[in-house]
């Protein structure tokens, strides 16, 4: 289900693996309902939202991309339930989720195949009630590192090259413009790359870190390349969205519960929802101790 957003590479490697592991394959444009919602909300408002890349306002950038991820979700459990009709059978469809603990996409099985964009449920990188939504996601307890070493292995054991393309795609979720100039990448968005939310996840989750207690851990693993201040500076980034985003943990996919490091069953995690997002002590004692600590990631450079 894809937008002018959508990239010709994106639309062609969900084709080419649906070819190879034989599954049935729809690519459709929605541009005209994304369009209808738009043009909904200029006529009751008078106002006309514009991407950054056009000139506008974070606000209207964000609401922009949202309606994208909303309609995509809709879309998928109206194909669900009408394509066994379509093709002459009965009954309906699972939307099955495929995104791993770190990201929140779906790609259907059996069944469907709606190939939608990536979200982190950890650092809250996802739109609630989107694309995100599923009746259940089956890797959803697998951390993305575990699974890309899977994909790898499965490239080889399965005969099947096309997922070597998915290795090498660089994370976007395609819901801004494309220019000469500008390609929306995940990890530019969140502010973090993947390895570094991998790790916070598992300081979090599996060794209950706050805030900080992670920093006095990373300061340690992450000093030979960069400064106390800086580790100070994307610890704080982590569980500022980590804080505010935890309320869309509450409405997540339920998915396999293969290890600890996993926001499921979120029905028994009974840490709150709401934080005070800006943890004033915390990060107040962060920034204290970060100021006062050698740096020893430039020793690490020289070197």
């Amino acid at each position: 289900m894809g937008t002018e957003n959508s990239s010709k590479e994106t639309r062609k490697r969900a084709k080419d693996l649906a070819d190879a592991i034989g599954s049935y394959h729809i690519d459709l444009d929605m541009d005209s309902v994304v369009t209808s919602v738009q043009d909904l909300f200029v006529f009751v408002t008078g106002f006309t939202p514009r991407f950054r890349a056009h000139g506008g306002s974070a606000a209207e950038n964000l609401a922009l991309q949202n309606i994208q991820a909303r309609l995509r979700m809709v879309l998928s459990y109206l194909f669900a339930q009408l394509l066994p009709w379509v093709r002459g059978g009965q009954g309906s469809l699972l939307v099955l989720g495929s995104a791993n603990v770190d990201e929140r996409h779906v790609i259907p099985c059996r069944s469907i195949m709606f190939l939608h964009q990536p979200a982190l449920s950890l650092r809250g990188y996802l739109t609630k009630y989107d694309c995100s939504s599923a009746d259940i996601n089956p890797i959803g307890g697998i951390s993305k590192t575990d699974l890309k070493k899977f994909i790898a292995y499965a490239e080889h054991a399965f005969n099947l090259p096309i997922l070597r393309n998915f290795l090498d795609a660089i994370p976007t979720a395609e819901l801004e413009p494309i220019s000469e100039t500008y390609v929306q990448a995940d990890e530019a968005d969140m502010g973090m790359t993947y390895d570094e939310l991998s790790v916070f996840g598992r300081l979090r989750k599996v060794e209950k870190c706050g805030p900080y207690s992670m920093f006095t851990k990373l300061v340690h693993e992450w000093s030979a390349y960069l400064s106390p201040i800086q580790i100070a500076e994307k610890v704080k980034h982590f569980f500022f969205e980590y804080a505010r985003n935890r309320h869309k943990m509450t409405t997540i996919t339920p998915a396999y519960h293969a290890e600890s490091y996993s926001p499921d069953d979120n029905r028994f995690d009974l840490r709150p929802f709401l934080y005070p997002a800006r943890f004033p002590w915390q990060f107040r004692k962060i920034d204290q101790v970060a100021a006062v600590l050698p740096d020893r990631s430039k020793c690490a450079k020289a070197d």
